[in-house]
């Protein structure tokens, strides 16, 4: 589970977790962006994080500065178990590219909205089709929340959330894809969506 070193400890991350907790896993818990504090923040922010009392590790990084990401790769090495390979050394992943184009509007949704809309938020990749004319592929996507209070915060005024959104992902997508795209994003409200089974499964957050 990563957080950032700059914000606070909310009610997502709490949620997220007692979640956590019914996961009979070996738990870490990754701080980035600690370049942005002091160290005596950063150890102020350990110690509160200690307090949840679910992770068996607990590591400071900056991604940006590359700090402790040895340290943090070492971690989660000792964790993982030996095993022979089941997929070919080049292939990346065998998800669905939509899970991936999902799970990137979302966390690019997740970094601009902060705890405004925390953990609230789910992305459902409706179209994803190459053109036939062109090197370019068309991209729909809608952004559930819980509430209609919450669409607001995540269209923002005059749509320039989503926009904000839309376009940060949008560049990330077209790095992972290797292709330029044509984004088009929605929001719509399906109340308690965390507490359906089946929008959970749906979603691609349960099997």
């Amino acid at each position: 589970f990563m957080i950032e070193a700059s914000g606070t400890i909310g009610k997502g991350d709490r949620f997220i977790s007692e979640k956590l907790k019914s996961v009979n896993r070996s738990k870490i818990l990754v701080i980035n962006k600690i370049d942005l504090i002091d160290e005596d923040d950063i150890e102020r922010k350990i110690s509160k994080a200690k307090k949840l009392g679910i992770f068996e590790e607990i590591i400071p990084i900056s991604a940006k500065y590359n700090k402790n990401l040895d340290q943090l790769l070492e971690t989660l090495s000792h964790f993982l178990p030996y095993g022979q390979p089941y997929f070919p050394e080049d292939m990346l992943t065998d998800q669905h590219p939509k899970i991936w184009v999902s799970e990137i509007i979302r966390e690019k949704a997740l970094e601009n909205l902060r705890e405004e809309v925390p953990h609230s938020i789910a992305v459902e990749v409706e179209k994803m089709e190459k053109r036939k004319d062109k090197n370019i592929i068309d991209l729909e996507a809608i952004i559930y929340v819980e509430r209609n209070s919450q669409k607001g915060i995540v269209i923002g005024k005059n749509g320039s959330m989503l926009k904000r959104i839309g376009s940060s992902a949008r560049k990330e997508i077209e790095l992972f894809l290797g292709i330029k795209v044509f984004m088009r994003l929605w929001v719509k409200v399906k109340k308690d969506w965390r507490k359906d089974e089946s929008s959970i499964k749906r979603f691609g957050y349960a099997h």
